[in-house]
C-alpha cells in the first residue's frame, strides 16, 4: 500500500467516525441546545407542560434539603424555591401549594406571591415564601416531592420538584432550620499494645 493509498484509507475512516457527531448537528429545531431548559438541577422540564402551561413558566423548582450528609428529620419543615414568569398580558398569583398527603402535611405560602406579567419572580428572594411543613419522612437530599402549585388564573400545575442538598451552588442559602447535621465520624479505638507475663 503507498502513502498515499494509506492516506486516504486514514480520511476515510476518519470521516466514518465523526459521521455521528456531524448527523447531530442537523437536528433541526428539535435539537438539544434548542429545547428549553433548567440551568439547575430542578428537573421541572419533564414535560413541556410543565415548563409552560397556561402561561405560566416555571424554570426552576426545588426543595432545599440539608447540608450535604445531615437529614431534615421526619415533621421537619424545608422551604420551597420557584423561578415563575407569567407570559400572559393579565396579572396572576400562585395562592396555594398542596404536597401528597403522604409525602408532607402542607405547604405554607407566606401570603399570596404575585406574578406580574412578563416579569420574573423568584420566590426565594429576600427570604423564602414558601415552606413545605410536616414532613412525613426524613430528607437527606435526592428525594423528589409531587407539588401541586395553584395559580389564581393559570390553575393547577403540579410538578415533581427535587430536594438538593445544601453544598454547591446552594451553599449560600440560609440553612434549613431543625436539619441535623452530618454524623461525625467514629474514631477508631487505638489498638493496645499486647502485654506478656
Amino acid at each position: 500500500m503507498t502513502s498515499t493509498s494509506r492516506r486516504r484509507v486514514i480520511v476515510v475512516a476518519a470521516l466514518l467516525a465523526a459521521a455521528p457527531a456531524l448527523a447531530a448537528c442537523g437536528a433541526g429545531d428539535q435539537a438539544n441546545t434548542n429545547l428549553p431548559y433548567s440551568p439547575t438541577e430542578a428537573q421541572v422540564l419533564i414535560s413541556d407542560n410543565a415548563y409552560g402551561e397556561r402561561g405560566m413558566r416555571i424554570s426552576q423548582a426545588f426543595v432545599l434539603g440539608p447540608d450535604s450528609g445531615g437529614q431534615i428529620p421526619a415533621g421537619g419543615a424545608a422551604p420551597l424555591y420557584l423561578i415563575l414568569t407569567n407570559q400572559n398580558a393579565a396579572p396572576d398569583s400562585l395562592v396555594s401549594v398542596t404536597p401528597l398527603p403522604d409525602q408532607a402535611t402542607s405547604v405554607k405560602v407566606a401570603a399570596p406571591v404575585a406574578v406580574p406579567p412578563h416579569t420574573l419572580v423568584n420566590t426565594g428572594q429576600p427570604a423564602p415564601q414558601l415552606t413545605v411543613e410536616g414532613l412525613k419522612t426524613a430528607l437527606r437530599g435526592g428525594e423528589s416531592l409531587k407539588l401541586t402549585l395553584k395559580f389564581q388564573t393559570a390553575g393547577d400545575i403540579t410538578l415533581d420538584v427535587p430536594v438538593i442538598t445544601r453544598s454547591r451552588e446552594y451553599a449560600t442559602l440560609p440553612p434549613v432550620q431543625g436539619a441535623l447535621p452530618a454524623p461525625s465520624p467514629v474514631a477508631s479505638a487505638s489498638p493496645t499494645a499486647a502485654t506478656s507475663h
